[in-house]
């Protein structure tokens, strides 16, 4: 009989078991852990009677200054500009082996996709084709001579297309980057005899550059077609809009960052070369062509807004075109 009722409950308890399906309490949740999940604070947009005005959210107390953004005591580091609005010519930071390095890695995230990753401007942003204005490159005689606080300023608060990078790069990186430019600058210009002054393997350098260089030719006659079309001014007006030429010169005579197109084929200008002499140039096709593919090419020639960056990853028939293009408009 006990075995009876033992298995009696058993049986019991399995039905009582299968028909708690569960069902909606009026009571809070368990919550034995509080954690600080209730505090005796106000949420954003609250109402909040301490305050006359009712706001939970204060404003700053009127001078408040956050730790290290002090911009207006030290105008040279956090601007890069002295108390009369000149450009520093040095940065303010001191120069070491691990800040160089630091600013390499910083450039390379931010800077290289458009500079590139020598500061020649091929960045793949440009040579991709992407419709943006190309970057210029750093080892132009103007950036070169361009004090630091130029070169800070650009990446602080933005250039003409380039946006500012403030609320992604530190105040210490962005003088990092200054440094790794200034570097990437040095290094276009060091000869293999002061190379072997130091441990650096000049072959495997060579090596290097050479493979990247096959890599980057093959690249370049993946993108010219076995039989090139035929130049036209159609294809030129694409080539203007697809690479971001219209951002820079217009086409009916209005100014612009860069010189119109509009008449300035046979147009002539007084300019003023690096030896003081004012001279004469004529602005043919020969002109416009050169000024397309090196822009910087005249040496003898001081161009004070110089920006431009050379379009010479671009397939000739639309070099061609472009040039086309442009001498239609002074045609017209």
């Amino acid at each position: 009989m006990k075995g009876f009722f033992k298995i009696a409950g058993i049986l019991a308890l399995g039905y009582t078991l299968t028909a708690c399906q569960g069902q909606l309490s009026e009571k809070p949740p368990v919550h034995p852990v509080l954690n600080m999940d209730q505090q005796p604070r106000k949420e954003a947009q609250e109402e909040n009677n301490f305050f006359a005005d009712g706001r939970s959210m204060r404003q700053p107390v009127e001078g408040t200054v956050a730790r290290g953004f002090n911009t207006t005591s030290d105008l040279e580091y956090y601007k890069g500009e002295t108390p009369e609005g000149e450009w520093i010519e040095e940065m303010p930071v001191e120069m070491t082996r691990s800040f160089l390095y630091r600013g390499k890695k910083q450039y390379e995230v931010f800077c290289s996709v458009c500079h590139g990753k020598t500061g020649a401007g091929d960045g793949i942003v440009i040579t991709g084709n992407y419709g943006l204005v190309p970057a210029p490159a750093y080892h132009d005689i103007r950036l070169k001579n361009a004090p630091d606080g130029l070169l800070y300023s650009a990446i602080a608060n933005g250039v003409r297309t380039m946006p500012s990078y403030a609320t992604q790069i530190k105040v210490k990186d962005r003088w990092a980057i200054v440094a790794y430019i200034r570097a990437l600058q040095e290094s276009q210009s060091i000869t293999e005899d002061e190379l072997e002054q130091y441990d650096v393997d000049i072959a495997a350098l060579n090596e290097e550059y050479a493979q990247e260089q096959a890599l980057q030719d093959s690249l370049e006659a993946a993108k010219e077609p076995e039989e090139a079309p035929e130049a036209t001014i159609a294809l030129g007006k694409q080539v203007s809009a697809g690479n971001g030429c219209v951002a820079c010169h217009s086409s009916d005579g209005s100014p612009g960052i860069g010189p119109s197109w509009g008449g300035v084929l046979g147009s002539t200008a007084e300019v003023v070369t690096q030896d003081g002499e004012t001279i004469t140039i004529t602005k043919d096709e020969d002109y416009i062509r050169e000024s397309i593919v090196s822009p910087n090419a005249k040496k003898d020639v001081e161009y004070e807004n110089s920006v431009m960056a050379p379009f010479s990853h671009l397939p000739e028939h639309e070099i061609e075109s472009l040039v086309l293009y442009i001498k239609s408009l002074s045609d017209n």
